[in-house]
């Protein structure tokens, strides 16, 4: 069935919904399908396989593929590669996820692309997993800054230094992934990979880097993933997971 045309879009009013970690937890793409309708762009940061399964990573490939074509009959779908996503390695070593450029579609957007819907800039960073693909991240970025005053959202697995990324150990955060933010100054960043610092003390769901607000949802098991819902029109951001909601507005 063919999507009718999109109708326009006003960033004031936009509704986002963001999830990551899923790890083929196929519980939760049917959460993902049950609550896609009710935003206008469903992003997911990453992780949408499960290395540790049992399940070859081809089979589960299949399965999430069909899911991903399920969701964007229902909204505008953004989905970066995280660390489990790779379905081989390039000659240099590194890991690839290729297949989710096979899914790419007008309403289905991967790693690489960036998308100017409803006044702002969303780009979609590929995991990085060795010094070429950085480098093609960062290339990336340099190519897809927005024109002064123009609203910047990265998607990229790996969570940056601080809060967000406390293993309940260490501070695990990505320091070029800080680096590039404070280059960049990008409005929102969406991230994940860190399970469970939302959980801890010292962790968090959400932290402030100089201009950028920086998020990581986290993970949980059961029938619903930790999701980020973020209403534009009323600038604020809520976090939904087993143990609540909690509520932060985007005013500085």
């Amino acid at each position: 069935m063919d999507l009718p045309l999109d109708p326009p879009l006003d960033i004031h009013r936009m509704k986002l919904l963001f999830v990551a970690d899923l790890h083929y937890a196929l519980k939760q793409y049917d959460w993902l399908a049950a609550h896609a309708p009710e935003c206008d762009a469903l992003i997911i940061g990453g992780d949408l396989l499960d290395l540790g399964s049992a399940l070859d990573i081809d089979l589960q490939v299949v399965v999430v593929e069909k899911y991903l074509h399920r969701l964007e009959k229902l909204t505008r779908v953004i989905v970066s590669s995280g660390n489990h996503d790779g379905d081989h390695r390039d000659a240099a070593g590194e890991s690839r996820a290729s297949w989710l450029g096979d899914v790419k579609s007008d309403h289905l957007h991967v790693d690489g692309e960036s998308i100017d819907v409803a006044g702002m800039r969303i780009t979609i960073c590929p995991w990085w997993d060795g010094p070429i693909s950085c480098a093609e991240v960062e290339r990336q970025l340099i190519a897809a800054q927005p024109p002064p005053g123009m609203p910047w959202v990265w998607v990229y697995h790996a969570a940056p230094e601080g809060p967000l990324s406390w293993t309940g150990k260490q501070f695990a955060g990505d320091a070029t992934l800080t680096e590039w933010i404070k280059r960049f100054s990008p409005g929102l960043v969406l991230s994940g990979h860190i399970h469970n610092a939302p959980f801890y003390p010292q962790g968090a769901w959400i932290d402030r880097l100089g201009e950028t607000w920086a998020f990581n949802p986290g993970k949980q098991i059961g029938g619903s993933p930790t999701a980020l819902r973020f209403d534009l029109e009323r600038q604020e951001v809520s976090w939904h997971s087993d143990s609540g909601v909690e509520a932060r507005s985007l005013m500085v």
